[in-house]
């Protein structure tokens, strides 16, 4: 099932954080790199994380969690946040650490695309690094396609050598084809 969380009030922190657990315990080392509690480093990455999404993220325009959610479990997530009409950048794609492996974050990806045909046209770019092979290849699988050799982060305005820059285009004159 496909969850749209659109605003802070909507997000259930402890799931979203089983989600990003992995990405949570490897941000205790660049931001609490003297913190013998590991724990109690990953308590504060999460209460940072949460800050972030409550403070920046679902304060800006046009932003959206989406969660995929199994048997009532979040299993995988990512942002988008809408730059203009129909042009998203997506960030944060995710899966929980015990359910890789079995296409979650593909069929993510598929439901989002999916829930975006419906509004009309649009075009999603994202940055994935460039050795993050698995999403790399999640992400062609669902049809993004490399457009650049460096990433381009849409949020800053920055650009990383170590990403590709991905992009997914739909235009609604694409016919569905009639079965008939």
């Amino acid at each position: 099932m496909l969850r749209v969380i659109t605003t802070y009030a909507e997000l259930d922190g402890p799931r979203l954080m089983a989600v990003y657990a992995e990405s949570n315990l490897e941000n205790t080392d660049c931001f609490f790199p003297d913190m013998a509690d590991k724990a109690l480093a990953v308590r504060k990455v999460e209460e940072g994380f949460l800050w972030f999404l409550r403070e920046e993220f679902f304060a800006g325009t046009g932003p959206a969690y989406y969660v995929l959610e199994e048997a009532g479990e979040w299993v995988a997530a990512l942002r988008l946040n809408e730059l203009s009409p129909g042009f998203y950048y997506l960030e944060a794609l995710e899966t929980r650490p015990d359910r890789r492996r079995q296409g979650c974050a593909a069929r993510l990806l598929r439901e989002v695309i999916d829930h975006l045909k419906t509004k009309g046209p649009f075009r999603i770019c994202d940055c994935v690094s460039k050795r993050n092979e698995p999403s790399v290849r999640t992400h062609l699988a669902c049809g993004f396609q490399i457009v650049s050799e460096v990433g381009h982060d849409y949020l800053r305005n920055e650009d990383d050598e170590g990403d590709y820059g991905f992009e997914y285009r739909f235009d609604s004159t694409e016919a569905s084809y009639d079965e008939s």
